[in-house]
Formats: structure tokens, sequence, C-alpha cells
């Protein structure tokens, strides 16, 4: 049984990457007074079916110099970590429990830094292997702000379990600048704009994945998305109370389409402002508002203790 929902889990993720595509291609083009996709399909509906199959029928071309088993495991293995962060959703008619799923939602997100490392390293490409590095080093930056980040509404709840996350209270009632902040870090995480060094055209032409084409492609793409996805579920869960699954599924929703505003709105920042965003701003910051926090528990120890 466990299986049949895990196939099924994942078949509604590639879903709705799927039309989350066509969503962020007709957000920007009402951003950019445009219409988007509309020829294939009612209103384009049909649209990223139509480029998921240009892109797996497509010739796959491997470089003459990369080291190709490597150069198609990447992607494969991205993907894979995209999906595997799915077995840690949370749902009421889970079958499932996992107790510690925070700590495997870090564990498999610190993994991901290897795929993107070991695409452009095995592409024999210094654009690719210059914008591999540059990822990898925002994306470890930014693993440490979000872990400090994510600690405090962990003590706040008094739960690392995302099931019992939800049956905790709104942090963002508390710590409003903590989500401001923690979304700013996951824009970073994901690498999307403005935030996206690593995809970089002026001076990296497409960054660690400029070797890449057709279905290798495709898979790189499809765990971008899958991932920002997350992170909006992630966001709904320690930072907002909801038992109700519809509300729940909308407040995803609007933290994606926050995703896309972001990059309609604002252009792509200095690589040097970023690294010092994370390591001056953002990283004192979360030490900060976890110190008051526990600061906040000391003294309720010490009056219940007390009274």
């Amino acid at each position: 049984m466990l299986w049949v929902t895990s196939i099924f889990t994942i078949v509604c993720v590639l879903i709705a990457v799927a039309f989350y595509t066509l969503y962020e291609r007709k957000i920007l083009g009402y951003i950019q007074i445009r219409k988007g996709p509309k020829s294939v399909g009612f209103w384009g509906i049909l649209q990223p079916f139509a480029d998921a199959v240009k892109l797996f029928l497509n010739e796959l071309i491997l470089p003459m110099k990369s080291n190709k088993v490597l150069f198609m495991m990447a992607p494969i293995l991205g993907f894979s970590l995209a999906l595997f962060l799915w077995v840690i959703y949370p749902s009421v008619y889970c079958i499932k429990f996992i107790s510690f799923s925070l700590l495997i939602f870090l564990c498999i997100s610190a993994i991901n830094v290897y795929c993107i490392l070991l695409a452009g390293w095995t592409s024999n490409s210094k654009y690719a292997f210059l914008g591999a590095l540059r990822a990898s080093a925002q994306t470890i930056s930014y693993e440490v702000s979000m872990l400090f980040i994510l600690i405090v509404p962990v003590l706040l709840i008094f739960e690392t379990n995302m099931e019992m996350a939800l049956k905790g209270y709104s942090v963002m009632f508390l710590m409003f600048p903590l989500l401001l902040v923690w979304f700013t870090t996951t824009l970073a995480e994901t690498n999307r704009a403005p935030f996206d060094f690593a995809e970089g055209e002026s001076e990296l032409v497409s960054g660690f994945n400029v070797e890449y084409g057709g279905g290798l492609f495709a898979l790189l793409f499809l765990a971008e998305y899958a991932n920002i996805i997350f992170m909006s579920t992630m966001s709904m869960i320690w930072f907002f109370y909801n038992n109700n699954s519809f509300l729940f599924v909308l407040g995803i929703v609007f933290f994606s389409t926050f995703y896309l505003f972001a990059r309609g709105a604002y252009p792509r920042h200095r690589y040097d402002l970023l690294m010092m965003l994370c390591w001056k701003s953002f990283l004192p910051f979360g030490i900060c508002m976890l110190f008051l926090c526990l600061l906040c528990w000391l003294i309720m120890m010490y009056f219940n203790y007390i009274f």
C-alpha cells in the first residue's frame, strides 16, 4: 500500500509542476502586458505537456569530453532527491508517520548541492563549472541561515514532525519579520530570481546546465520547480496553523505566486551582495531570533518553577 501512495504522490507532484510552469508563464505574461501561452489547448492548458513531449523527444547530445556516465546521473539524482522530499509531505490521509521529518528535509536539501556541483564538473566546460561553483556556494551559505530560521518555529511549536506541526499555531503572527527572511532565503536556496546567479545569462551562458538539453534538461527543470512548490509547503507548515486541506493548498498556491512576482518585479543582484546578505544580515538575524526564543523559554520555565 505504501508504494501505491508513493507513486500517486509522484504523479500528483509532476502534474502540479506542469501546471505551475503554465501558471508562471501566464503571470509573467500579464506582468509584461502580454498573454503568455494560449495556442495549445483551451487557454494554453496543454502547453506544459507539449513542452514535455518536445523535450523528451529531442536527441540526447552528450559533450565529447564530458564524463558521460556521471553527466547523465546528475539530473537523475537531482530529480530523485526532489521527489524524495515529498515523502515527508504531511497529510491527514497519510498512511506513514515520520518522527523527525524536519531532519530528513535538511539532510536531503544538503545533498542537493552535490547534484549541482556534479552537473557542472562532469560537463567539462568552464562556464558550467563556474556556474556550479557559484550555485554550490550560494546554496551552502543559505542552508546555514535557513537552519537557524527553521529552529525558531520548531522551538515555538516544540515539534519536529511536520504532521504534528500543523496542529500548532501560527508563528507568522508572532514573528512576521522571520517569515520575510525565510521567504527570501528560500528564493536563494532554490536559485530563483532575483537570486538566480547560477543561471546568469550574461556571464555564465545559463550556468551549470549549459551543456544539458532534451530530457536531461527537463529533469533539472522538474527538480527545480518541485523544490519551489515544496518550499511553499514548508512555509505553510511552519509559519501558519491550518488543518483545513483546502486552505492549506490555497496557502501553497499563495506562496508559490510570490516566487513568480519576485521574478517579474526585481532585477538580478550582484553576487557579492547576495553572499553579504546571507552572512552579515540573515545569519545574525536568525541567531538573534533563536536566542530571543530561548530566552522566552527560560523566563517561562522560571515563572513556572516559582508559581
